[in-house]
């Protein structure tokens, strides 16, 4: 758990972040989102003691971030970046070892941990293990950059916009790895984002921010339903704000019984991808289909409509 007390960040006479206070439950995510200057970096790096607090308190499990050095603190928490940051003249196994170095772990527990982290990542150790980054793609370098922000085990891993220099297919895969990953380790993970659509896909919940205050915290579907503010509510963008609820809705919750023409739907696919294949193929009704390929009734255009209008 990550608790945020009332913390604040000035330099001189200029806040950047006002009097922040928020909890971070375990073995979630939480996206924190807003424009640029809005303090969102700032208070990431606050988590971890790259900028110290004016005033307030930070706690990891109850106890004071303060209560340790920093460099201790910063070796037990992962950090990922945009751009990746790995260093060049070091190889992509040498970059993932880094801090399990600095810990003292022995050669074969370091070793296996490499080996892991790249066959989860899909690179194959032989190969990619003896690489330089300027070696790798793009998509590749930005893996290896989370793999290294993960190798010493951490229970909580910090990420400044690290998809923001990806093509657009490569960083839907790499968001996809990231939830496969933190859900089989169960780390808490803080990720600064400008992109809603990608708050709102990766945060079991959203900080908004402002002027370096926080102005709304929760759950994705109450932000988008319930905006706490004209700024929040530009910020979701009133054009996109339907598709973005039925985004977090699986198709599944929204069957009706009945039939329908035409190939299934599986039943763990949004309400988004429903309505994009009804409008693409000019049907009102699509068949759903469970795991097994058992007919679960149909989802239509009139049923998704009504689930993406704005509550009353």
């Amino acid at each position: 758990m990550i608790e945020i007390e009332r913390i604040t960040k000035r330099y001189n006479e200029i806040t950047v972040v006002d009097d922040v206070s928020m909890v971070i439950e375990p073995r979630t995510i939480a996206t924190i989102v807003g424009t640029s200057g809005s303090g969102k970096t700032t208070l990431l790096r606050m988590i971890n003691r790259l900028v110290e607090p004016t005033f307030g308190v930070i706690k990891l499990d109850g106890a004071d971030n303060r209560s340790v050095p920093g460099y201790r603190l910063r070796r037990s928490i992962g950090y990922a970046i945009q751009g990746h940051g790995l260093f060049p003249h070091r190889t992509v196994a040498q970059n993932i070892a880094t801090v399990p170095l600095l810990l003292g772990w022995d050669r074969d527990r370091i070793e296996a941990r490499v080996d892991e982290l790249l066959t989860l990542y899909q690179l194959e150790p032989q190969a990619y293990g003896p690489r330089y980054p300027h070696e790798l793609s793009g998509g590749q370098q930005q893996r290896v950059g989370v793999a290294r922000a993960l190798a010493a085990e951490p229970n909580v891993l910090l990420m400044d916009e690290p998809f923001g220099a990806l093509d657009p297919i490569i960083r839907t895969k790499a968001q996809e790895d990231l939830l496969a990953i933190q859900k089989r380790f169960g780390t808490t993970i803080i990720l600064v984002t400008h992109d809603m659509e990608e708050a709102v896909h990766m945060g079991d919940k959203i900080a908004v921010m402002d002027a370096g205050k926080l102005v709304q915290y929760a759950k994705p579907a109450e932000i988008l339903a319930r905006p706490a503010s004209g700024f929040v509510e530009t910020l979701v963008g009133a054009s996109e704000r339907p598709f973005r609820l039925l985004s977090l809705g699986h198709v599944r919750d929204a069957v009706e019984p009945g039939s329908a023409e035409g190939e299934a739907i599986p039943g763990d696919a949004t309400q988004r991808d429903a309505l994009a294949e009804l409008l693409w193929s000019g049907r009102p009704a699509l068949p759903v289909k469970d795991a097994d390929g058992k007919l679960l009734g149909r989802v239509t255009i009139e049923g998704l409509v009504k689930r993406a209008a704005r509550p009353q």
